[in-house]
This record gives C-alpha cells, sequence and structure tokens, in this order.
C-alpha cells in the first residue's frame, strides 16, 4: 500500500487490545486500514468477521464469482460496522479502484496464487487461506512476489496462535520426550455424503467461467461449489491438501526442518463412488534427517474405536504427545507410573478456530516490520509437504526431494508436475 494511505495504529496497547478483547463492531473510531475480501462463501465470512470485530477496519471491497455470496456479505459488512463495500466479481478491478491496505484471499485454492501475487503487486497486504497453492511453483513464486513487494502475507495455518497447540510444541523444542523419531498425522472420516450429483448449467448468479479461472472448466456440478471443491482435483489437493497442511506445519514447526528427503504415497479410491475425484485413502511417508513422518487418511470408518480421528502423535523416547483440535493436546509418559500432561484447547467462536489470533499477528507484524508468525514461506514450506504427497501418488512411484533448489532429483517425469498449464488466457506465475 502507499504510505500515503497507510494509518498505522497508535502505540503498542492497540495491538495489545487486538490481542486480548476485540473491540465492539462499529466502535465509530477513525479505521486504521482500508480491507477487502475475495471469495465471499462461509470461511471468508467468518475471517472477516473476526477482522471487523477489532473495529479499526473499514471493509471497502467484497468480490466474489457468485453474486449470492456477495450480497449475503454485504448485509454482514453493513450489519455489522455500518461499512457500504463496494462488489465486484474480478478480484482486478477491486484491487485497482479500491486500492485495499489489507487483502484477505479466501477462494478456493486454485485461486490463491494470482489473488495474491496481484495483491502484493498492488501494494497490499494479504491473508491468504491455506494451502496457498495448488502447485509447488505457484507457492515459490508467491514468496518471491511477497519479498519483492515487500508486503506481509499470512497463512490460514492458526494452529500456530493456538494455546494448546503452543504449548506442545514447546513441550517438545525444550526436549521433554526426549529425542522423536517418528510422527503420525491423521484424519479419519465417517464416510458420509458420498452421493453423486448430475451435472446441470450454473446458476444464473455464478459466473462460471471465471470461478473456474486458471484451471481447467468443467461441466458445473453442484458437487463442486459451494464448499465441495476440495475433493475435485482440478481445483485442490483432496484431504491431504485440506486438513493435511495444518498437521504437516506441526511437522515443520516442531523440528525447524524445511523440506524431507523422499517422499512416497500409496491410496486411492478403493470405497467412495460418486462423482469426486481425490483419493478417499491415502497414506503418504516423508523420510527427513533424524525422523520419518507418516500421513493417513480415510473417507470411512471414522469412529469411536479409535481414541482420535485427527491430529498429530509424536513418538518420542520419554513419551507420546497427541496433538489434537478439540480435545487439545495429551502427553503420554513412557512410564505408566506417571500420570498424562493435559492443555485444554482455548478455541474461539461457533468455528472452534483461532482467527482472532492470527489476525492481530497480522497487523502487529504490519505495525513491527517483522514476518508474521505464518508468514508465506512458512505456509509454502509446509503445503509443499501435502503437495508432494500428492505428486508422489499420482506418480504411482516415491520421489526424491532436493528442497534446497525445489526439484526433484534427476526425474524429469516428476519436475513436470511441479506447475501445471493455466487455461488461456491466465498466465502461471513463473519464478
Amino acid at each position: 500500500m502507499n504510505v500515503s494511505r497507510r494509518r498505522f495504529l497508535q502505540g503498542s496497547t492497540a495491538v495489545g487490545a487486538t490481542l486480548a478483547a476485540p473491540a465492539v463492531l462499529g466502535g465509530g473510531e477513525e479505521p486504521d486500514y482500508r480491507i477487502a475480501l475475495v471469495g465471499c462463501g462461509w470461511w471468508g465470512g467468518n475471517i472477516l468477521h473476526y477482522a471487523m470485530e477489532t473495529g479499526n477496519v473499514e471493509v471497502v471491497g467484497l468480490c466474489d464469482v457468485d453474486r449470492r455470496h456477495l450480497k449475503q456479505k454485504q448485509k454482514q459488512v453493513q450489519e455489522g460496522t455500518g461499512d457500504d463495500p463496494a462488489l465486484y466479481g474480478d478480484y482486478r478491478r477491486l484491487l485497482e479502484e479500491q486500492e485495499p491496505d489489507i487483502v484477505i484471499c479466501a477462494t478456493p485454492d486454485h485461486w490463491h496464487p494470482l489473488i495474491t501475487i496481484a495483491a502484493v503487486e498492488a501494494g497490499a497486504h494479504v491473508y491468504v487461506e491455506k494451502p496457498v497453492s495448488h502447485t509447488i511453483k505457484e507457492g515459490r513464486a508467491m514468496v518471491q512476489a511477497a519479498r519483492r513487494n515487500d508486503r506481509k502475507v499470512q497463512v490460514g495455518t492458526h494452529r500456530r496462535v493456538s494455546p494448546h497447540n503452543k504449548w506442545a510444541i514447546k513441550f517438545m523444542k525444550d526436549g521433554k520426550m526426549g529425542e522423536i523419531g517418528m510422527v503420525r498425522i491423521f484424519v479419519h472420516s465417517s464416510g458420509r455424503g458420498w452421493q453423486s450429483a448430475p451435472n446441470q448449467e450454473p446458476p444464473e448468479a455464478l459466473d462460471w467461467d471465471m470461478w473456474c479461472g486458471p484451471a481447467p472448466k468443467r461441466p458445473f456440478n453442484p458437487k463442486i461449489h459451494p464448499r465441495g471443491f476440495r475433493q475435485f482435483l482440478d481445483y485442490a489437493n483432496g484431504t491431504l491438501g485440506d486438513w493435511g497442511i495444518h498437521w504437516t506445519d506441526h511437522i515443520l514447526w516442531w523440528s525447524d526442518e524445511k523440506h524431507p528427503q523422499t517422499v512416497s504415497s500409496i491410496g486411492g479410491r478403493h470405497l467412495r463412488d460418486d462423482n469426486t475425484t481425490a483419493p478417499d485413502t491415502q497414506t503418504v511417508q516423508w523420510e527427513f534427517d533424524s525422523f520419518s513422518a507418516v500421513w493417513e487418511h480415510r473417507h470411512y470408518a471414522g469412529n469411536r474405536s479409535e481414541k482420535a480421528r485427527l491430529g498429530a502423535y509424536f513418538y518420542g523416547e520419554e513419551g507420546i504427545m497427541h496433538i489434537g483440535w478439540l480435545d487439545g493436546a495429551t502427553f503420554y509418559p513412557r512410564r505408566g507410573n506417571k500420570d498424562p500432561i493435559h492443555k485444554e484447547p482455548q478455541l474461539r467462536g461457533d468455528d472452534n478456530h483461532n482467527i482472532p489470533g492470527l489476525w492481530a499477528d497480522l497487523v502487529d507484524s504490519i505495525e513491527k516490520d517483522r514476518r508474521p508468525v505464518c508468514d508465506i514461506e512458512v505456509g509454502h514450506l509446509s503445503t509443499n509437504l501435502s503437495l508432494l504427497g500428492m505428486l508422489s501418488l499420482k506418480l504411482g512411484r516415491g520421489i526424491e526431494w532436493d528442497g534446497e533448489r525445489e526439484v526433484c532429483v534427476d526425474d524429469a517425469e516428476a519436475n513436470q508436475l511441479l506447475r501445471r498449464e493455466y487455461r488461456d488466457p491466465w498466465e502461471y506465475p513463473e519464478v
């Protein structure tokens, strides 16, 4: 953003208040940031709500290819703050006409790179949802664009500000589990909602061509929009690219590693017979210098027979740490005569996440000119673990990964999958 448009918070107490107790909506004070939301669905509305809750923003623009979502979010803003944001179907016009200070990008995954890059090049800081990209080279282009334009980009891996997750990571970093040799991350769901739906004409309020954007354009299907896109591989990377990114992030957060040496994955569509395309069963193994990590997901057989249906288990010399979601985090000592140590979750809102803390950290990073806690490169590296797992699954074999150069070693076939061709007239963001 232009320095002349940038209205900084006055003093450290403003940031502290944002972290501790959000202000009442529409507090009436001069706003510090002009913000815009691109992607006005359910999750974008969550992020927008918490940004407005701080009381120090003006919502100047909303953008979505579905006019129904635009109208819903326009009403949310008008009732929440009294702002009357301009409405757009094309993010490029929004950036040009409104010049926001911060852009929230909460679109389907395949749109994250182009919107984020355009926003930072227009001078805005960005809050972009995870995973940062659909392919690995897009993510690296996002990192370079943020650095080149000196903008802060926060990724929505909000567990980095969640108290029980932070407690568990610190517990392990402090050496209280001894050496850790293996990590298992997983999500098991119950298997409901597999019915197919026939292709049909898109709703009149939806610009389907723009929704598909740089990705392949296929016939509209109500299983894709709204909210179903993650199970269609043209637009996302399945459960590993959705839930998995939160837990791959825990692996790098705890270990301070940046990348594995080898990756292998198996899986497929063993039980699902609907018209989605993502695997219903998948395991991935990442081999690092001093430990192994494994992912597993199933779209079936998630029930109370297993103690936890999602999260991360860290296996160390002195015991096991489980980091979950609604169940908090628990360390189970190796010796049976010692009681487990448990940290209850502290979650916010109906969505039971910690978006307010992540938004506050982005604002603080802007004020103090530092990297945000979920900086774009942090998000890129964690996203890479998911994308490499999907790459191995598509190849049907393992790969050796050179994380410094971000290429598969002596593997032309695999390296072709680090990017993909964009649909005209969109241009792939070259590194």
